[in-house]
């Protein structure tokens, strides 16, 4: 039997980046830090990956000051919940076709 992994999103292949999209699907947003802290990466891993779901349209960021601190903030597009949630679901079916 022949997998059928072509639904799967390439853009997801990377723990980060489903750490990323699953935090920001069940939050309306989440800042830098708190990301950070969740997935336990550096920041320049993080930057890494999150730059790259903006090049795909699949997170907005907002760059912005709390007082004097700059503070970036993500939330995952209405492209990108769509495209994760398609992501999950090619998941699941090789799940249960596979068994």
């Amino acid at each position: 039997m022949e997998l059928d992994i072509d639904k799967l999103n390439k853009s997801f292949e990377s723990r980060i980046r489903l750490g990323i999209m699953s935090v920001l699907m069940v939050n309306d947003q989440a800042d830098f830090n708190r990301l950070k802290e969740l997935l336990n990466v550096t920041d320049g891993n993080l930057a890494s990956h999150t730059t790259a779901l903006e090049k795909a349209g699949y997170i907005s960021v907002l760059k912005q000051f709390i007082g004097k601190k700059p503070n970036t903030t993500y939330a995952a597009t209405p492209e990108g919940k769509l495209a994760f949630n398609q992501h999950l679901n090619a998941l699941e079916n090789l799940i249960k076709n596979n068994k």
